[in-house]
This record gives C-alpha cells, structure tokens and sequence, in this order.
C-alpha cells in the first residue's frame, strides 16, 4: 500500500462517487462520458483530487478517487456539476432534449469512502492498541 502525504501528515483516502442525471435520463453515450472524464480531470487538481477510476452507465456515473485530508470535497462536487452541466449543455445541445428545464445533473449525490479494511478489523485493532 503506498501512502500519500505532505510536510506534515500521511494518508491514503479514496472515496466512491455516484453523480445522477436529473430524471434518470439516459443521455451519457461514451462521447458524452469521455467529455464529463475531461472535465472531472481539469478540475480535480485545484481540489488535489485523483480520478482513480471512471465508469458511466446511462443515466448516472461512478468515479472513484483520491483526495488529500485538506480537499473541499463538497466544493469540489459542487463546481465539478455546476462546470460540467453548463459545458455538456453547451457542447451537446440535443442532451436539452431529453432533459427538462436546465438541469443536467440531479440535486443529490452519494459519496461513500473506501478503505483496504472492514470497519470491524479497526475496531479490533483500535480496542487491541496498548496490550
């Protein structure tokens, strides 16, 4: 396992990301997809994320990455939707189409953290620490 970290810490934190199109609507083809991979991977180095995997499906995308203790990630969220929805809209008119009024992606998100260890493997070894 190799570690990330700076002057004063070491990490290694990878989280699941999973973006909706508004209405479930099926509109990312793999052009389109290709496109929201570019834009993810313009933006990330602002918020020192890593795009680490990238996988669409139709309607909603999954992305796992990187990110070190000190990223905004809801900002990051945030502006990833807000660029992304504008540029798309923008690049690829015929997507207003399929979608109502003027937006592109749903409100919501999920973001869930990854890890090499189950949650009751820490607690064993936190409750074992000093023995």
């Amino acid at each position: 396992m190799e570690l990330d970290g700076n002057n004063h810490s070491v990490f290694l934190m990878h989280y699941h990301l999973i973006l909706v199109i508004k209405y479930r609507r099926k509109v990312i083809d793999d052009v389109i997809s290709a496109r929201l991979r570019e834009i993810f991977e313009s933006i990330q180095p602002k918020y020192h994320i890593t795009l680490q995997e990238w996988n669409p499906d139709g309607d909603h995308v999954h992305i796992l990455f990187k990110a070190h203790p000190n990223s905004a990630l809801s900002r990051f969220i945030n502006a990833y939707k807000s660029a992304s929805s504008r540029l798309i809209k923008k690049e690829f008119p015929l997507i207003r189409q399929s979608l109502w009024k003027e937006y592109f992606w749903s409100r919501s998100f999920c973001l869930l953290t990854t890890g090499g260890a189950s949650i009751e493997t820490i607690k064993t070894y936190i409750e074992n620490q000093g023995e």
